[in-house]
């Protein structure tokens, strides 16, 4: 039996949760990083935090699907969770990093195409972006910061302090 960790008071999830996107930083291919869901946006206990990634063509994405478990593991530890999304360059939607450390063919996998590229889940049948979104995310974190509209006061004191040291 898995012992119950209790879910976080409304301040600790959000302060949580935008301390685990920090530790996803860029990996060789990423082009851009973006918050998206119910992080960016005033709910006050959100269940995840949900990042997306625009990725060169060929990116090997093994780095980013460490970064991701890690990022997932920090979550889990107070009973939430995270989603690395994906996009190419062209602003399609590609799948999700995948949670497995290695690609085999498994009864629980939904990719669509398992192991044809490395830590890509491509579930499109389960998941989908809206193209609207992957274009104009509500923040970009990198390679710079981009606000669309008003982000709540704890993204801008945690995640963009950070970001933007120098900003006044």
């Amino acid at each position: 039996m898995r012992p119950h960790h209790p879910r976080p008071s409304v301040d600790a999830s959000r302060r949580h949760l935008l301390s685990a996107v920090l530790a996803v930083r860029a990996c060789p291919g990423v082009v851009r990083v973006a918050l998206v869901g119910s992080l960016a946006t005033d709910k006050p206990v959100p269940k995840d935090a949900d990042v997306l990634i625009t990725v060169d063509g060929p990116t090997d994405l093994a780095p980013l699907a460490r970064a991701g478990r890690r990022l997932k593991g920090q979550c889990q530890s107070i009973n939430l969770g995270a989603d690395i999304f994906l996009a190419d360059q062209d602003g399609r939607y590609i799948g999700r990093v995948c949670h497995y450390r290695e690609c085999h063919p498994r009864v629980a996998c939904r990719a669509q195409h398992c192991g044809h590229r490395q830590h890509l889940n491509d579930d499109l049948q389960v998941v989908s972006l809206n193209p609207d979104l992957i274009a104009h995310p509500p923040l970009i974190v990198w390679p710079q910061v981009v606000r669309r509209g008003t982000l709540p006061a704890d993204v801008e004191e945690l995640l963009l302090a950070a970001l933007e040291p120098d900003r006044s």
